[in-house]
């Protein structure tokens, strides 16, 4: 294995990689920092977040920065302000010893006039977004016709933030000649595309697999029903004492509510959200780093730049709408060569997801088992015990109280004292599962409403106790399996059992036992959900060989209210009027409408 000291770094760059505690170069720094000193090809480095990409092409950048030429030599892109951030850290980090070398990070939420005044003094490295960089270009702030290399770090999630209109913009930008660098955990067909326009022969590097996730993490997950998420969720958190990790999930929303529920149940949580101003968003990215958090909610696009180096989990609480958003998740644990878990809480609709996802990574996916409340309770147990023997006692301020504690506590034999200090300490827990009522996964309950679409055989049938209902809300609504269960939950005072879901565009139906339906019906109708007004009915039954389907956006009418001469919920004539009494039409008009 080549040594820094062999790589052919300057005396200074050395001294400041020594106290930053480098000792061997990582794989990606291994391959590219040689490339990087000694060629001026082009590089495509496909390695996954947190395997020292920063090093790999900031050590040689800096020392390759002629100090002396007062103008921007080198352009890092990112995809954001927290990584933009980190990077120019690094990068000023190696220089400590360098003299000159001005480095600037540009990015959205700063003072734009600080940064031009900045800028007009004059910067050899700037480290930006592109949305902030494109702004300064137009203004004639950031000038790169003397750049030579153009590095782009993370360009998968630029391209998955929506960045490549501005990519595309700024690398136009840049002199012909330039040296490209890309960095990428996935190589995407966008992310060729950017290859073969802007590169030429790069040299391809691989660190592990293309579109792998990181080695040390093993996948799991559990199948819950949607009503059930949260609370299994909570019981990960109550299994694992010493979890430290990130829930992914999809909407603003849903952050927003599930942070704000771990809240209230006394877990220590926050939020991360595209709603958060950057104060607050720099403030729970700082409680989480220093492990004041020990489960951050998060969406993807608020979680890119937080560089965290030992998680022990992430969570996917829903499933991203884009597989390959998967790989960067799970690549967020597991680091540094620590091994780390990637679970999915999934419902039986999203195993075919799943199997994709699985393909994806080439790894397999293993059904965890939903902790009961007496493993817990036992896990919680024993975690406490061992803080209580190793916990220290030499605090002298307590020495004086002893004696009276010892008095009070006299009546009470070992056992009855061990009891009650336990019985104190796990108060929450007690409660939360003292009643013995244990959360099981579809396949486990046995229900008929669901099967294992992962495993072939025939369909389970219904038993025929179930009520088709209609509701007038769909996709368009931002209506889903999800916030049916919540709505159906927020609006009855019992358990109502549901079945089979079929979401359309602008209306919805659903399943619910017979002996349920109308008290349903009553609880639902005439409820809010975003401020429109619920209407379900029971739905009629279908003719057979009709395919229902959203195209026209309104509401079928029901079959049994159909009439020749009624017209059609899409706007069309019925086909059986009767066209000889209607002198509208002329032969073309009959001939369409009577086939």
């Amino acid at each position: 294995m080549t040594n820094f000291e062999e790589m052919g770094f300057t005396p200074g760059i050395l001294k400041a990689i020594q106290e930053l505690g480098f000792e061997q170069p990582m794989p990606v720094q291994e391959k590219v920092i040689p490339l990087m000193l000694s060629e001026e090809g082009d590089i495509i480095a496909l390695a996954q977040t947190g395997t020292g990409k920063t090093a790999a092409f900031g050590l040689p950048l800096v020392q390759m920065t002629d100090t002396d030429f007062n103008s921007t030599q080198a352009l890092i892109l990112c995809p954001t302000r927290e990584l933009c951030m980190q990077i120019t850290g690094d990068l000023t980090d190696y220089a400590r010893y360098t003299g000159k070398l001005r480095i600037l990070a540009v990015y959205g939420g700063a003072s734009i006039d600080n940064q031009i005044r900045e800028l007009k003094k004059g910067v050899h490295i700037i480290v930006a977004t592109p949305g902030r960089l494109i702004d300064l270009i137009g203004r004639r702030a950031a000038k790169l016709s003397a750049v030579k290399t153009v590095i782009l770090d993370e360009a998968d999630e630029m391209l998955n933030m929506g960045f490549l209109d501005s990519i595309n913009e700024i690398l136009e930008e840049v002199p012909d000649g330039r040296r490209t660098l890309l960095f990428s955990a996935t190589m995407s067909s966008e992310i060729s595309g950017i290859a073969k326009r802007y590169m030429e022969n790069p040299k391809e590097i691989t660190i592990g697999t293309k579109n792998a996730s990181a080695e040390n993490v093993t996948h799991g997950y559990y199948l819950v029903q949607a009503r059930d998420k949260y609370k299994v969720l909570k019981r990960i958190a109550d299994s694992e004492p010493d979890i430290y990790g990130i829930v992914f999930c999809r909407t603003r929303k849903e952050t927003q509510e599930i942070a704000s529920k771990l809240i209230e149940d006394g877990y220590n949580a926050d939020a991360l959200h595209g709603d958060l101003s950057q104060v607050q968003r720099d403030t729970v990215m700082q409680k989480f780093r220093v492990r004041n958090l020990q489960l951050l909610v998060a969406t993807d696009v608020a979680a890119r730049g937080l560089d965290v180096d030992d998680l022990t989990h992430v969570i996917n609480y829903s499933l991203p709408d884009d597989n390959e958003v998967y790989t960067h998740r799970s690549g967020r644990t597991g680091r540094a060569g620590k091994k780390g878990i990637s679970i999915s809480l999934i419902n039986v609709r999203e195993q075919h997801n799943l199997k994709q996802i699985e393909r994806l990574v080439k790894k397999p996916f293993k059904i965890i088992k939903i902790p009961t409340g007496s493993e817990i309770c036992g896990k919680q147990l024993f975690h406490w015990i061992k803080k209580l023997e190793t916990v220290v006692t030499e605090h002298q301020e307590i020495e004086k109280f002893l004696p009276e504690i010892t008095e009070k506590l006299s009546g009470l034999d070992r056992e009855e004292l061990l009891r009650r200090v336990v019985s104190l300490q796990f108060d929450r827990f007690l409660d939360d599962y003292r009643s013995g009522d244990e959360i099981l996964s579809p396949v486990d309950r046995g229900d008929d409403n669901y099967r294992d679409r992962g495993k072939k055989g025939p369909q389970r049938e219904y038993s025929g106790n179930y009520k088709r209902l209609f509701i007038n809300l769909g996709k368009t609504d931002g209506f889903y399996p999800e916030q049916l269960i919540e709505l159906v939950n927020k609006n009855t005072q019992k358990k109502v059992p549901l079945g089979k879901i079929d979401l359309l565009k602008t209306f919805s139906f659903f399943e619910v036992e017979s002996e349920f339906a109308d008290y349903l019906i009553e609880a639902l109708n005439n409820a809010k959900f975003n401020d429109r007004r619920v209407a379900v009915e029971i739905a009629l039954e279908k003719p057979e060989g009709h395919r229902e389907d959203d195209r026209s956006g309104k509401r079928p009418a029901k079959w049994s209210d159909r009439k020749p001469e009624k017209r059609r919920s899409d706007g069309h004539e019925s086909r059986n009027r009767d066209f000889k009494k209607d002198k509208k039409y002329g032969k073309k008009e009959k001939k369409k409408y009577s086939r």
